[in-house]
């Protein structure tokens, strides 16, 4: 579904307001990102209660009903959770998992309201919700004609949305902590082999976990958690980031001048995890155009060409790791890339004096 228009959390209720009450809507978006959740929490806000339906386990008769000899004719019934007196909301979750013929099942359900004689109760939203191809995920193609009876929308991982959430879910404070000073790492693409992978229901169990455990808990029982639920790579570097909470490391501190890289082989970890950081605070702070970089800015910059040069010293690849690109694609920006290449030279040969 490429057509489809993307939109996040924040922006998905508005329009859920205004075009589910009037047509049937259909959300794609991978695994973990909230779908059934925002859906559920669409119903409570306009005071319809959420009748859920998980397409990978239903088969025709679950829409359609089975039939029964009422005054010698036949007379299909529909189950009781779809046939009821008052307007509810309608989720069809993964939708897109149903064989053709459940699919055909809902074909007038979706699109007249309607199961045999029986029709939705006025003010009763109908929405969907799948997987899409790509995911690794459980699915099927939609049949053309399903297609056409709704509005298609994909739905993306904010980690702005995400964190305005979990400051009042009690989310545990490392994990919003982690996430807000590596949002990149909120949401990865799910792998084509058996792995875990991050999303923000994994951030969600991750959290809940930590809170199980209590104050007590160990690193290593913060790795065990962290990779069973996160992509590899962002579980080590928030197995390092509980580690450097706990040996006072901080990239604030190092910027100031109070504390240097970590420089031990077993620290290795934690330097990883400060480099990204920083890289991504210079993503963050400065801006693409050089004129619009105001006093703190530019001390940011000036100070962190010197970081770059002593982190040299200890790890050329860790060096040019903070001119790398982002997981998502994000970059520094173009003026300061070039103001680090002719400053390098001249901070080394100072640092070398």
């Amino acid at each position: 579904m490429n057509a489809a228009q993307t939109l996040t959390p924040r922006t998905l209720a508005p329009f859920l307001l205004n075009v589910a009450s009037v047509l049937p809507v259909f959300i794609w978006g991978p695994p973990g990102i909230g779908k059934s959740a925002l859906v559920q929490a669409f119903a409570e806000s306009v005071g319809l209660p959420c009748v859920s339906l998980l397409g990978s386990q239903l088969a025709p008769e679950d829409i359609i009903g089975v039939p029964q000899i009422m005054d010698g004719k036949s007379r299909f019934c529909p189950p009781t959770i779809i046939a009821r007196d008052e307007p509810y909301c309608l989720f069809l979750d993964e939708l897109n998992a149903c064989s053709h013929e459940v699919q055909k099942a809902f074909y007038s359900l979706i699109l007249d309201r309607r199961v045999g004689e029986f029709r939705l109760p006025e003010g009763t939203i109908v929405i969907g919700a799948g997987n899409r191809t790509e995911d690794a995920a459980i699915t099927r193609p939609l049949s053309s004609a399903l297609v056409n009876r709704l509005v298609h929308v994909q739905l993306r991982a904010s980690a702005r949305d995400w964190l305005d959430w979990a400051g009042g879910a009690g989310v545990h404070e490392m994990v919003i902590s982690y996430v807000g000073q590596r949002s990149d790492h909120l949401w990865s693409k799910p792998p084509k082999h058996e792995e875990p992978f991050s999303t923000p229901r994994a951030w969600d169990m991750l959290s809940r976990a930590l809170h199980a455990y209590g104050p007590g808990i160990t690193l290593d029982e913060i790795k065990v958690l962290a990779s069973g639920l996160l992509t590899p790579a962002h579980a080590q570097q928030f197995a390092a980031f509980a580690k450097l909470r706990e040996r006072a490391h901080d990239l604030s501190a190092i910027l100031k001048g109070d504390r240097g890289w970590p420089e031990k082989p077993e620290e290795r970890d934690i330097l990883y995890f400060l480099v990204q950081q920083l890289r991504d605070r210079l993503i963050k702070e400065l801006p693409d155009d050089e004129g619009a970089a105001g006093r703190e800015a530019r001390q940011l910059a000036n100070r962190s060409k010197e970081l770059i040069v002593t982190l040299a010293r200890i790890s050329t690849e860790l060096a040019q790791l903070v001119v790398t690109e982002t997981e998502s694609g994000a970059a520094l920006p173009a003026w300061y890339t070039i103001e680090l290449a002719r400053a390098l030279p001249r901070l080394a040969a100072q640092r070398a004096g």
